[in-house]
């Protein structure tokens, strides 16, 4: 005999019967776990872990004191192997805040100039702090006179780093023949040469007059009367290059080791 509806199981005990639905237990569940973590992507996370590491330990090495070097944009130019970064590379004035606050004042349009940050950019008195004489045939500051207009435009001959580019592993980062600049009209009385400096400006002749003459007139040389006694031109470039001084050793005054502001 069939039975419809739901089928119930009768529980006994000593004191009672309970009818129990089959149909209305609920059912069994459990709770899902995690998945497990890929291989794959255990092995990413622990490539980024270590990375992080390496770079922060390259960092800080690269930071320590005595690794400049190693930062370096290029190779210092001969005779400054031995030169201090902090001697030309000096900090900025103001706090990170302010230089901050400056540069976004900048780049609203309410100044004229960005300030630098962190440390500021070399100039003339960071040369001049170790290279100052007063005896200097061709100073910088007399290149701003108005004279000397076209030779500003074309050479920049008013800041150091036009011919002494840092970093360069070189001396000199301008060709010899720069004379033309501020000499094309050249006229002397008494020329003591045996072919008259008008004559070499004619010829176009600029090589050679370094040949005779030291342009910050620190080397101290005897005057020539003949020009096929002077430097070559090659020994010249060679000098520019970072090569050995075709010049007299002896100078007037030799170059500071350790720089002396000139506001002191």
């Amino acid at each position: 005999m069939k039975h419809s509806g739901p089928r119930n199981k009768v529980l006994h005990d000593s004191d009672s019967t309970i009818p129990v639905s089959l149909e209305s237990a609920p059912p069994r569940t459990s709770t899902p776990r995690p998945p497990a973590v890929q291989p794959a992507g255990r092995r990413r996370r622990t490539g980024v872990v270590l990375g992080l590491v390496l770079a922060g330990a390259a960092l800080g090495f690269l930071l320590f004191p005595g690794q400049e070097h190693l930062t370096a944009p290029g190779t210092m130019n001969t005779g400054h192997e031995q030169v201090a970064c902090a001697n030309c590379h000096q900090r900025a004035p103001g706090t990170v805040r302010q230089q901050l606050q400056a540069d976004a004042r900048y780049v609203l349009g309410m100044r004229e100039a960005p300030a630098d940050f962190g440390l500021r950019g070399v100039s003339n008195d960071d040369c001049l702090a170790c290279h100052e004489r007063p005896f200097d045939r061709h100073p910088v500051f007399r290149f701003t006179e108005p004279r000397f207009a076209e030779a500003r435009k074309a050479l920049a001959p008013h800041h150091c780093q036009s011919c002494h580019r840092e970093h360069s592993g070189a001396r000199v980062t301008v060709q010899a023949g720069y004379c033309v600049n501020c000499h094309a009209t050249l006229e002397m009385k008494n020329d003591p040469l045996n072919i008259p400096h008008v004559e070499l400006v004619s010829q176009g002749r600029w090589l050679t007059c370094l040949g005779c003459h030291d342009f910050h007139g620190n080397h101290v040389m005897d005057s020539r009367s003949r020009v096929a006694d002077g430097v070559a031109a090659r020994q010249i470039q060679k000098y520019f290059e970072g090569g050995v001084s075709p010049y007299p050793p002896q100078l007037r005054k030799p170059a500071r080791q350790e720089r002396a502001d000139r506001d002191n």
